[in-house]
């Protein structure tokens, strides 16, 4: 499996947020450990975008739910045949450890860091092109040439905070990746359509496709339905869909 690209879209607003913040996420855990002042940069704008992310909704009751929801689940299966109870406890053990470290975060998520006047400066200025620049904050400039360690241990400082949630979704996205198995499925002439259930919606789409692929996925769709067009990559000019078959896995993560 480790030679397929993976294209995944979430079917709900709920998974598109988590999705949002794990990619920012990953974003921030490569460039924090670099020394240059452009990584610590990316790394900066990746951590102003988790905040603006927690600051437009109440996402601790939102990943509180998903927590919830996902216990109770799985607290059904238990009652199932031939479930492997040692795997399943761990799942819910783990569940309930994420439930209990998110309810113990005071108020907010990320209210203390939306309260950092330095990071709360560099955010307000984001919103400019080039508004970063070393004349435009002299505070930012100032601390991007202070030495590595101290940047390092300061970010890490200012992510602690996020700990918590950020353990509490990236469980939440291995469940609902892990979900159900994939299957051989093949686009007629590029496209592919499904009608889902709707007893037990589905909440992202997965397409594997070999990574030697010239092809690349665009999926639109919601809890009732899906679709999936096949586009060729091209150098210049709009991509066209295939119009040949094309095999591929595709995973409906329901959970």
């Amino acid at each position: 499996m480790a030679d397929l690209i993976y294209f995944e879209h979430p079917l709900n607003e709920r998974i598109r947020t988590f999705l949002r913040l794990e990619h920012l996420f990953l974003q921030v855990d490569h460039f924090r450990p670099l020394a240059d002042e452009w990584s610590n940069r990316a790394a900066i704008e990746g951590l102003l975008n988790i905040i603006s992310i927690f600051g437009r909704s109440d996402l601790k009751t939102e990943i509180l739910k998903e927590l919830e929801r996902h216990t109770s689940n799985l607290e059904r299966i238990r009652q199932q045949p031939g479930v492997d109870m040692q795997a399943l406890g761990q799942v819910l053990d783990d569940l309930e450890q994420a439930i209990h470290q998110v309810y113990r975060m005071d108020g907010q998520i990320g209210r203390r860091l939306r309260g950092n006047e330095f990071l709360t400066t560099i955010l307000q200025r984001s919103s400019i092109p080039g508004g970063s620049c070393n004349f435009d904050l002299p505070q930012y400039h100032y601390w991007l040439n202070q030495p590595h360690e101290f940047r390092h241990e300061q970010m890490s400082g200012w992510l602690e905070e996020l700990l918590p949630v950020r353990e509490a979704v990236a469980l939440l996205l291995n469940l609902v990746r892990n979900s159900s198995l994939p299957t051989q499925e093949r686009a007629q002439q590029g496209l592919f359509q499904r009608t889902l259930g709707s007893q037990a919606p589905a909440q992202m789409i997965r397409v594997g496709l070999p990574r030697s692929t010239t092809l690349f996925t665009e999926i639109s769709g919601n809890k009732n339905r899906f679709n999936i067009r096949f586009l060729d990559a091209v150098e210049n000019g709009k991509p066209q869909q295939a119009q040949r078959d094309v095999d591929f896995l595709l995973t409906a993560c329901i959970f």
